[in-house]
């Protein structure tokens, strides 16, 4: 497996190959978040969700992977479930195939992936049922109380099981980001807050040593409602009590520094909606994360593409773009205290499309602001 992680000197070594985007503010730095604040970080990252599970998919990703790497996106996001493992296996193919070709250095990358839903092998099985029971409950990886809605655990030894997989899979000694794969599944699933609140130290404990043993170098929470959704509602969770829950288990050194959500021009309630407290005041996810310290990706900046026709026109006006996905693009990459937006690109000529945004100057805050009081 490939040694390292991203460092401050590495990921400023892969920001300097590219000035011309430095200088459009494509590198940013999450200056408020701990141990993160001085990587340069792409504003624009790779995602891995969607795709066929075929080989033919498999090699587009690959090399939609190298694309965009040496085109300038120096985030890779993925989980153990997508594609039934294939995504995790496809950036681990693309990377020691760049790192071998002397493209990138381990150094430069911010490798990222989830895990928390149950994951198949490559292909579904004729019956997942038995696959699950077999390849998990029998092998002590986990109890079957362990598992919400039929198909999530983050039960500590899943975890550390998902972990090894993942290292495999991805051909790296550490992962850099290890997110608990929408842990709300579990309270929409049924779990109490109070059994729920229990899960989540165990996980963040079992996460913690992961990080004592360099497997990975920081977690956090991968959500779809949690922090998008108001107080009350059984899928949310606050910030503040997640990040309590850190504390407990890591003390103010913890690792808990990453968070990610829907962060696009239809989901935008992480800029507008007070739906966080922090140290008694009402927040935005956005503004909670920056006075917690943590780093927040969007994912779903199109919105699995629904957000690439039948925009208002005065979207393009005021980011200076032309076309539906440009505006997406440039709406997300460009919205304060967002550290990274994610884009699907399991095909080339998607990551060309895209690095067009990148070279863009972003749009200022100002001119950001003013899509919320046209609308």
């Amino acid at each position: 497996m490939i040694a390292g992680f991203a460092t401050a000197q590495g990921t400023a070594r892969f920001r300097d190959r590219f000035l011309a985007l430095a200088h459009a503010g494509h590198f940013r730095q999450p200056q408020r978040v701990p141990e993160v604040r001085d990587l340069w970080l792409s504003s624009i990252g790779l995602g891995t969700y969607l795709g066929e599970t075929t080989a033919e998919a498999d090699a587009a990703y690959a090399e939609s992977i190298a694309a965009a790497v040496n085109g300038g996106v120096n985030v890779l996001d993925t989980a153990i479930n997508y594609r039934n493992q294939r995504s995790e296996r496809n950036i681990g193919a693309a990377i020691k195939q760049l790192v071998e070709g002397g493209s990138v250095e381990r150094d430069e990358l911010l490798v990222c992936t989830k895990a928390g839903f149950l994951a198949f092998d490559g292909e579904t099985p004729g019956d997942p049922q038995g696959y699950f029971i077999s390849e998990y409950i029998n092998k002590g990886v986990m109890r079957p109380g362990e598992i919400a809605g039929g198909s999530h655990c983050m039960a500590a030894t899943y975890l550390e099981n998902q972990i090894e997989r993942s290292r495999k899979n991805l051909g790296l000694e550490t992962i850099d980001v290890f997110y608990l794969h929408n842990p709300e599944t579990q309270l929409s699933s049924g779990v109490s807050l109070a059994e729920f609140r229990v899960r989540l130290r165990a996980a963040f404990e079992a996460l913690e040593n992961s990080v004592r043993a360099g497997k990975i170098r920081f977690y956090g929470c991968a959500t779809w409602n949690a922090f998008r959704v108001p107080p009350g509602q059984r899928d949310y969770m606050s910030l503040e009590e997640t990040l309590a829950a850190a504390r407990e288990i890591g003390g103010e050194q913890h690792h808990c520094r990453f968070i990610q959500l829907p962060f696009n021009l239809a989901m935008a309630e992480a800029f507008t909606e007070q739906n966080q407290s922090w140290q008694g005041e009402k927040l935005s996810l956005l503004e909670a994360a920056a006075r917690a310290g943590l780093a927040v990706v969007g994912s779903a900046s199109l919105y699995q593409a629904r957000l690439m026709k039948d925009l208002p026109s005065f979207v393009a006006e005021k980011l200076g773009t032309g076309t539906h996905a440009e505006s997406a693009i440039q709406f997300a990459r460009s919205a304060p205290g967002l550290a990274v937006a994610l884009i699907g690109m399991g095909r080339k000529t998607h990551v060309a499309e895209n690095l067009a945004v990148a070279k863009k100057p972003v749009t200022p805050a100002g001119k950001w602001l003013e899509l919320f009081q046209k609308a």
